[in-house]
């Protein structure tokens, strides 16, 4: 028996300046033995639910999740038959605004019910019957305020343990969503993992008392405190320290990160229930005494996705580099791709998110990760096809920006070559189609998409300081990525076996793009746009050939060389650049970019002692200063895309798209042949087992080992091929 569907979304509304948290509860008395009970329940919100006095799924964190409200709304369930007492259920279930309302939903609500519960009750009874008790506007619902006094995602909680449940009120219906809408968990619940305990207290300049855990993160800290009814413990939260050693927040604009427990005297333990933080530092902004650090506790929060991925070198700022891309993917996966997790933003960015979709699914098993946001991208598109920038998204956008909106495509085609089930692509195509059906339209040149607003290569270095867009044409990038879309459905399409008239159409839209392409962007042995970007985007996506391609190549490696020998790409060139010039003979090149130390470079942040990944090349420049305060995230995940290319091509490990899955693995490793790096060792854990390679360099010589599951085979593309099924194979080469 499942009744979710039968229950009412029931409200309380809220006071003018009251965002209290919401106790709703119901007393059942069944007047019959209870054999078994589940519990199903959901909300527009966060909630803590409770069955007779015990926390139910007290494991997970932040439930029911983050989907797009308007078409859907997941629901969990519980067994909760050992919590039943004779015939006595007593519901208790917390309920605050969470993404649904609030300013992370922009306000936009205006009926003062910021959040809403549905459950259900399903019974069995000892004597065979069964019955169900739901949410619904009777008198035996009421709605009470709360000891979380306030709560919000960005600006954290306040919780006054003074505070008893109290003010009991009935509930009301809340009318605007159809509770057909409400469907079982899709995702990956959100659970806590590692634990750290402060790795020293700062006094800074200033005076201030900061926690320092050593670690940028996503989550929150738990504390012990002993105090007299009324006394304060008041933690602020930032990543990093400025330039004088001060607690710095100018970066989280106008998020608070604050934490405020009023102790109803006597000693407490305090997390927040209903709001996370980005951050590696607290500050104690009140206490009652003296701190001591082993009452604190910084605890990462994230949705609870399977590492799979591995890498050590024998470069260790390279490793560590490698382990800011897990931290970044760790304090931005929570429910769905976020940009960051600390300032007024924390939204699922489809262009962030495409560019990471392959490092990620090689780091963690992501697969149900990515199909429930997925959905989520297919249900938030306006008809005419368009992708919202970000998805949840409580609107339906009138246009997307290309290498944003192309996540519609992007993404699933990557989840399926990783994981192999085609599945992906079923419940997708529809959506990847419609992308490309709304780009075609979008001027009166159905091959060029020279139209409309972009936010191109973001953040590139080859413009003025402070400027956002990079200087690559947007239309160049536009077009590109429309190229590759198209590439991708037409792939799709002989893979799902749709008609061959569909599959000719696609064939023929490619083509046709490619050519315009050529036309509008190919000047003479150079492309329109002079940039790193431009040459990296149409040379990663195929998009010329023959003399042409010849001379990108040799224009991009020209430009690395005017710029220092660096990188001077933004969001969309950054991740191909590596994986271009190894591809077309530059692997030193490539190499010499990823293992640069000095600004700009991926392990520039390191020996700034990052944790995780920035946002920007140089969120903290050279001389200490900031690069700015609106736009300067110290966990932001997309340069860490640069994972892919440790696992592609310095190891070598790649799946084919052919067989895809590892079912058929390449091996084809990208030797440092300068002495910069002499070893590598990497593995993925797919569905078959674990693929692994290692190589190391001793004198003159290469040796290699690589490791291909049951069930698979692989190619091994050294300086000879070799044609191999499952087992552990060693080879050693002249240098």
């Amino acid at each position: 028996m499942n009744t979710i569907n039968s229950a009412r979304w029931i409200t309380s509304v809220l006071e003018e300046g009251n965002d209290s948290c919401r106790m709703f509860t119901r007393t059942i008395k069944t007047g019959k033995e209870i054999q078994k009970a589940i519990f199903r329940v959901t909300a527009l919100g966060m909630y803590e639910a409770y069955i007779n006095g015990n926390r139910i799924g007290g494991e997970y964190k932040f439930m029911p999740g983050w989907t797009y409200y308007d078409r859907r709304v997941q629901y969990q369930s519980y067994d909760v038959t050992q919590y039943i007492k004779d015939d006595e259920i007593k519901v208790e279930v917390y309920v605050a605004k969470g993404w649904f309302s609030g300013r992370i939903a922009g306000n936009t609500l205006t009926d003062k019910t910021g959040f809403a519960l549905a459950c259900t009750v399903d019974v069995d009874f000892a004597d065979g019957t069964d019955d169900f008790y739901c949410s619904c506007q009777k008198d035996d619902w009421k709605a009470a305020k709360t000891a979380v006094v306030f709560s919000d995602i960005y600006d954290g909680e306040t919780y006054d343990e003074r505070i008893k449940p109290y003010d009991f009120k009935p509930v009301t219906v809340y009318t605007g969503f159809n509770a057909n809408n409400i469907i079982e968990q899709d995702g990956e619940y959100i659970t806590e993992h590692e634990h750290f305990k402060p790795v020293s207290l700062i006094i800074t300049p200033k005076g201030e008392r900061v926690l320092d855990f050593g670690q940028n993160m996503t989550g929150y800290v738990r504390f012990t405190v002993r105090a007299k009814a009324g006394q304060k413990a008041i933690l602020s939260h930032a990543e990093v320290l400025d330039n004088e050693g001060n607690f710095y927040t100018d970066n989280l604009r106008s998020a608070k990160q604050r934490v405020e427990f009023i102790s109803n005297g006597g000693t407490s333990v305090y997390a927040p229930h209903f709001s996370f933080q980005g951050f590696r530092y607290a500050r104690i902004d009140e206490w009652p005494g003296t701190p001591d650090l082993n009452a604190f506790e910084a605890i990462a929060v994230h949705s609870d996705i399977k590492r799979t991925g591995q890498f050590e070198s024998s470069d260790k700022m390279l490793d560590k580099l490698y382990q800011n891309t897990i931290w970044g993917q760790k304090s931005n996966f929570l429910d769905i791709p976020t940009d960051c997790p600390q300032r007024d933003e924390r939204l699922g960015w489809t262009g962030d998110a495409q560019v990471f979709c392959k490092a990620a699914s090689y780091n963690f098993n992501v697969y149900r990760f990515f199909r429930k946001w997925l959905h989520d991208v297919a249900l938030s598109q306006g008809m005419n096809g368009a992708v919202p920038e970000t998805v949840p998204s409580r609107f339906l956008y009138a246009h997307s920006s290309s290498a944003w909106g192309d996540a519609a495509v992007i993404c699933p085609y990557q989840i399926y070559v990783t994981y192999g089930d085609r599945k992906i692509l079923e419940d997708q195509y529809e959506s990847m189609s419609k992308w490309v059906d709304y780009v075609m339209n979008q001027g009166r040149n159905p091959y060029l998409w020279n139209t409309g607003s972009h936010y191109g290569d973001w953040l590139a270095l080859d413009v003025p300081f402070g400027t956002y867009k990079g200087k690559t044409d947007i239309y160049l990038i536009a077009t590109a990525y429309y190229a590759n879309s198209v590439d991708i459905v037409r792939k799709a399409s002989k893979i799902l076996k749709k008609n061959k008239k569909t599959i000719k159409y696609y064939d023929d839209l490619y083509e046709n793009i490619v050519r315009a392409f050529r036309k509008e962007y190919v000047k003479g042995d150079r492309l329109l746009s002079d940039t790193q970007t431009a040459y990296v985007i149409a040379l990663h996506f195929g998009l010329l050939e023959g003399k042409d391609k010849e001379n990108a190549i040799n224009q991009l490696v020209s430009k690395i060389h005017e710029f220092n020998d660096k990188i001077s790409t933004g969001f969309l060139g950054t991740p191909y650049i590596l994986h271009v010039l190894a591809e077309n003979g530059h692997s030193d090149l490539a190499y010499k970019l990823l293992l640069e130390r000095e600004y700009p470079s991926w392990i520039y942040p390191v020996t700034k002692g990052a944790t995780t990944i920035w946002e920007h090349w140089d969120g903290i420049r050279p001389d200490g200063t900031m690069w700015s305060k609106d736009m300067n995230s110290f966990n932001h995940y997309a340069y860490g895309s640069v994972a892919d290319f440790m696992y592609e091509k310095v190891a070598g490990i790649n799946p084919d798209e052919s067989d895809p899955g590892f079912r058929h693995i390449l091996f084809k490793p990208v030797i440092c042949k300068d002495g910069s790096l002499t070893y590598a060792r990497s593995s993925i854990d797919t569905k078959y087992g674990k693929a692994g390679s290692v190589w190391e360099i001793r004198g003159n010589k290469v040796y290699y080992t690589f490791t291909v599951p049951k069930k698979t085979t692989a190619s091994i593309r050294i300086s000879k091929t070799y044609e191999v099924n499952s087992g552990v194979y060693s080879y050693e080469e002249e240098l």
